[in-house]
C-alpha cells in the first residue's frame, strides 16, 4: 500500500483532489486513489505537496506541536539585507499572531530552478531577491504574511523539503513515492538542505 508521495505542485494548482472551476487539482496529476495532502500550499504557490493514506501520519507532517522543519525558496520585492531578516529569526508579529522564530537567509536563485508559467510580476525600478526560510509551522499563507511585515512582499513562493522530504529529482507536475520511516520522532532536529539541492530532472513518474 501507498504511504507518502511527493508531488510538485505547479502555480495554478488547487491543493485537493475535488474539481474546482477552472483551475487544475491533484487529481489531474496524481492517478491514485486513496491519499491526501498532509499540509497544502496555496494555488499561486509552487514545490513540494507531501500525499498520504495514513491518517496517523497525516496528523503527525501536520500537526505544529511536531514542529516538522519545512524550508522554503522565496522571491521577494526589494533588496533586504542580512539585517533586514533579523525580525523573521525572531519571531515576527503579523496581524493576530506571532509568527515562531524562522531560519532566514538570503540566497542566490536555485540552480534547479524552472520557469514560472505564468511569469511574476516585475518592476522595472524595483529589483528581486532571492530568501531561504526555513519554518516550523504552517499557517494559511504565513510565509507570505511574514516577507510582507518586513517590507518585501513575496513575488514567487517555493516549498522545498518537508521534514525529511524534498523535491530533489521531481519535476513540475510529477511525483513519486517515499518512505514513511524517514521521518524522524516527534521534535527530532532535521537538517536544513543545501542551498542549491539536486536539480529536479526533466522526466520523473506521473503525469505531466
Amino acid at each position: 500500500m501507498t504511504s507518502v508521495v511527493l508531488f510538485n505542485k505547479p502555480h495554478g494548482v488547487i491543493c485537493q483532489f475535488t474539481p474546482s472551476g477552472k483551475h487544475k487539482t491533484l487529481k489531474d496529476f496524481v492517478p491514485l486513489a486513496g491519499v491526501y495532502p498532509a499540509g497544502r500550499l496555496d494555488t499561486d504557490s509552487e514545490g513540494l505537496v507531501v500525499l498520504t493514506d495514513e491518517g496517523t501520519l497525516q496528523h503527525r507532517i501536520t500537526d505544529p506541536r511536531h514542529k516538522l522543519p519545512k524550508t522554503y525558496f522565496v522571491e521577494v520585492e526589494g533588496a533586504p539585507d542580512d539585517a533586514a531578516l533579523a525580525p523573521l529569526r525572531a519571531g515576527v508579529q503579523l496581524s493576530d499572531y506571532r509568527a515562531r522564530p524562522a531560519q532566514a537567509g538570503l540566497t542566490a536563485p536555485p540552480d534547479w530552478l524552472w520557469p514560472r508559467v505564468p511569469p511574476i510580476r516585475v518592476r522595472q525600478t524595483i529589483p528581486t531577491t532571492w530568501l531561504q526560510l526555513t519554518i516550523s509551522e504552517g499557517r494559511n499563507r504565513q510565509i507570505r504574511h511574514m516577507t510582507a511585515a518586513v517590507g518585501f512582499p513575496t513575488l514567487r513562493l517555493i516549498r522545498y523539503s518537508v521534514g525529511p522530504w524534498t523535491l530533489a529529482g521531481i519535476a513540475p507536475g510529477g511525483w513519486k513515492t517515499a518512505e514513511s520511516s524517514s521521518l524522524p520522532p516527534a521534535n527530532a532536529t532535521v537538517s536544513t538542505p543545501p542551498r542549491n539541492p539536486q536539480r529536479p530532472s526533466r522526466r520523473s513518474r506521473g503525469i505531466r
